[in-house]
């Protein structure tokens, strides 16, 4: 029986693979605020700028490919039972060969249903343009959580880290609620490995790791630390 390992990424594990974060320095996400093309309001104020701006995002993922810490965390699962819960909307996990993976902030590939949030499509071509619609006739926008939107799988993923033997986070400064309580959640006895290069400021959690680097080089000492842990 394999130890379940629960895995938080962020946006630290992509940014290795090219794909550039919204919290840049400037407030800006790739020269747009990020009020005019990651909200409800936005969507509904400018629909074709809000789209263009996603088919852009959609391109650069697909032109982007699994860096080795995504491939570290495939390799995983011959060891441990291990569950992905990302912020990262992009498929780079997948892509890897990770099978369990809940996207907290939704997928870029797929489309959905505006006025459903349940009723998904693929994308033809990786573009969504004003008049794709669903089967109901509704505007179809990209399966992504914007701000201000709940985050439908938070309790899959609280439940998930309850049942967590292993919690490891890596790529994101822990600032972006509610995925960064995830932490909380977690058995306080259980063995617990932070993989980021910022500089935290962190609560006392018991048998916590800061490796502090980058996902890739922070990866390389994380491995022999789990296979301490595969039994």
């Amino acid at each position: 029986m394999h130890k379940k390992l629960v895995i938080l990424t962020g946006a630290g594990i992509s940014a290795e693979s090219g794909i550039k974060t919204f919290r840049a320095s400037d407030g800006l996400w790739e020269e747009h605020r990020i009020e005019d093309v990651a909200t409800r309001e936005a969507f509904y104020r400018d629909p074709a700028l809000v789209l263009d701006f996603y088919n852009q995002r959609r391109k650069q993922v697909m032109a982007a490919q699994p860096n080795e810490a995504h491939l570290a965390i495939a390799r995983l699962q011959d060891n441990f039972d291990v569950q992905i819960i990302t912020q990262n909307i992009d498929d780079l996990h997948e892509r890897a060969g990770s099978k369990n993976v809940i996207h907290l902030h939704g997928e870029i590939m797929k489309a959905r249903n505006s006025m459903d949030p349940n009723d998904f499509y693929p994308i033809e071509n990786g573009e969504i343009h004003v008049g794709d619609t669903s089967n109901s006739g509704a505007q179809l926008r990209p399966d992504v959580v914007w701000f201000g939107e709940e985050v439908p799988l938070i309790r899959t993923a609280q439940q998930v880290a309850q049942e967590a033997d292993i919690f490891v986070v890596i790529g994101t400064s822990l600032s972006v609620y509610p995925a960064a309580g995830l932490l909380d959640v977690a058995e306080p006895h259980i063995v617990k490995f932070l993989v980021d290069p910022g500089t935290f400021v962190l609560r006392q959690y018991e048998n916590l790791y800061h490796i502090q680097k980058p996902a890739v080089e922070g990866m390389k000492v994380l491995l022999p630390m789990l296979e301490k842990n595969v039994t």
